[in-house]
């Protein structure tokens, strides 16, 4: 049971892939009872494929990949291809708070589970819509996926080193979409709380990536510049950048913002003299020489391991951090003792490892309750104790693959 701070809220999705089950997995881990409607006729990729390992599934209940971004959640399966299924998905609408879909613009419309018609059957109802580009405009019905959004967020063309193209970001874009749906979902229900009305979000996943980039707005509305690839570095402070310390691809970020910072890196480094080196003597003389400056930190970090560095830096006032991998990021202490990964037993896939809510609520702590569910394990509990199916009817359904 969780008794989180959403408890008593039920979601009902239309969701697949990264960005949209992830958000009500979010809402999951608050509480919210979130129910995702799904169908053999066209499963949630997710299920069969991780596009970011590359690694197929031999089933729809084997992928720690779908586990991950479905926690806490239960399953039906209706082909809503079938009238009939639209009838019982509009049903269970009626007993929802708040429904999410992430299908391409004017797909779920089509279908007939718009929100023009689901708010007459629910009229307090918050209903989003997440999709790449939002649901008008010229660029309506682009497919989307994470890499996509990082481009037209901006992202890619800011990011990567000055003689490489624009980088190409994967799931963590989704994520951050995912991230933002969560919270327009919650502040559309403290909405109905207020008001006891309801209302329609439309959320463009390349608008979740392109605010978070503020600055290069700013920039261009201010100054009229378009800002550049520049790797690590930065536009006003030097040292900023990521060294390589001691191990196969081990490195350690290091970033200077005033001159008492600069002194400091300079003594922990043992190398005092620099303080007063003209080349490096005040914030526009390290930017001017940041190359030189980069050789010389690279020269004390590299027999170094990153802990080491970080710990040493961090006690003197420098911001320094060793840069993980997913292996690092795995293994790091801190992340371990804060309990951020925990094993959690699945039916099919055994002890399967996930990833905490990242959040730590002190009166309603947010929960991983149960694994995320199989292909319509709930159907029986769903449509015959919620909607009052009969036994006999269940079964001429998926006999009809409506139930399917």
């Amino acid at each position: 049971m969780n008794n989180g701070p959403l408890s008593g809220i039920r979601v009902t999705e239309f969701t697949s892939a990264w960005a949209g089950p992830y958000a009500t997995c979010l809402l999951g881990f608050l509480g919210a009872e979130v129910i995702k409607v799904e169908s053999r006729k066209r499963l949630d990729h997710a299920r069969n494929l991780s596009f970011s390992t590359g690694r197929r599934f031999t089933g729809p209940n084997e992928s720690t990949v779908f586990n991950n971004l479905n926690l806490n959640k239960k399953s039906v399966t209706l082909n809503l291809t079938k009238p009939k299924a639209i009838e019982v998905a509009k049903r269970l609408v009626g007993l929802s708070d708040v429904v999410m879909e992430n299908m391409r613009p004017g797909v779920i419309t089509r279908l007939g589970l718009g929100y023009e018609v689901l708010k007459e059957i629910k009229p307090d109802l918050i209903y989003l819509s997440s999709s790449s580009c939002g649901q008008t405009g010229p660029e309506r019905e682009y497919v989307g996926y994470a890499p996509t959004f990082a481009a037209l967020g901006g992202i890619s063309h800011i990011t990567g080193y000055e003689d490489w193209p624009p980088s190409n970001f994967m799931g963590s874009m989704d994520l951050r979409s995912a991230t933002t749906s969560a919270f327009a979902i919650i502040n559309g229900l403290i909405y109905r709380h207020r008001s006891g009305e309801g209302q329609y979000i439309d959320l463009a996943s390349q608008e979740t990536i392109a605010v978070l980039a503020g600055d290069i707005f700013l920039d261009f509305f201010m100054n009229q510049r378009v800002p550049g690839r520049k790797g690590n570095r930065d536009e006003w402070m030097a040292p900023h950048n990521c060294y390589r310390c001691r191990g196969e691809d081990q490195w350690v970020s290091i970033a200077v913002a005033t001159d008492s910072e600069w002194q400091a890196l300079c003594r922990v480094m043992g190398r005092p003299e620099l303080i007063e080196d003209a080349r490096f003597h005040h914030p526009p003389d390290r930017l001017i020489n940041q190359e030189v400056l980069d050789d010389l930190i690279n020269q004390w970090t590299k027999d170094k391991d990153y802990y080491e560095v970080t710990k040493l830096l961090q006690e003197a006032g420098v911001a320094a951090a060793p840069s993980l991998s997913s292996e690092g990021l795995f293994k790091d202490p801190h992340l371990r003792e804060r309990e951020v990964y925990s094993q959690l037993e699945h039916p099919f896939i055994g002890q399967d490892w996930v990833i905490a809510p990242p959040w730590r609520l002190s009166e309603t702590p947010a929960r991983i309750c149960r694994h995320s569910p199989l292909l319509g394990e709930h159907n029986e509990e769903i449509f015959g104790q919620w909607l009052g199916l009969s036994a006999e009817k269940i079964h001429e359904l998926e006999k009809e693959e409506v139930i399917y």
